[in-house]
């Protein structure tokens, strides 16, 4: 009965995986220095069907989808409700653009250190999907490779 349970479970969650319709790659988040409040988390976001990122939760901060854009010569940042996410195509979210501002940190984001999030995406028809996301904290001066 035991072994039956286990396999079921087990064949459930490879289910689960191979079904995945949101993949995230090359995720960071910037450190900070000992008194900051504030920082981003950054990645690479894809789905296989059109969605919509909506929320992110993290436990070491309130975390906001924001946007950073030029407005009458100056650049702005903003809090969006969501980004979209169109099928097949590699949605990046980077500094100086779409990213998830991460405020009111309750510690340091050290190097080294993995922030956990989970990213809300809603698929058509209202369904919404948990991703859940380790992503690995850089110096406060890193920059990312162009692509």
């Amino acid at each position: 009965m035991k072994i039956t349970l286990v396999a079921a479970l087990l064949a459930a969650s490879f289910a689960t995986a191979a079904q995945a319709q949101v993949t995230v790659k090359d995720a960071w988040a910037r450190g900070t220095v000992p008194a900051a409040k504030a920082s981003g988390a950054f990645l690479q976001i894809e789905s296989k069907t059109d969605a919509r990122l909506v929320d992110v939760r993290t436990p070491v901060a309130t975390a906001e989808l924001h946007e950073m854009k030029m407005a009458d010569n100056r650049m702005q940042m903003n809090r969006v409700a969501g980004i979209d996410l169109p099928a097949g195509k590699p949605v990046n979210l980077a500094p100086g653009g779409y990213h998830v501002m991460l405020m009111g940190l309750k510690n340091q984001l050290k190097e080294g250190d993995t922030v956990p999030l989970t990213l809300v995406i809603e698929q058509k028809g209202g369904k919404r999907e948990n991703v859940e996301v380790q992503v690995p904290v850089k110096p406060l001066t890193y920059t990312p490779p162009r692509n």
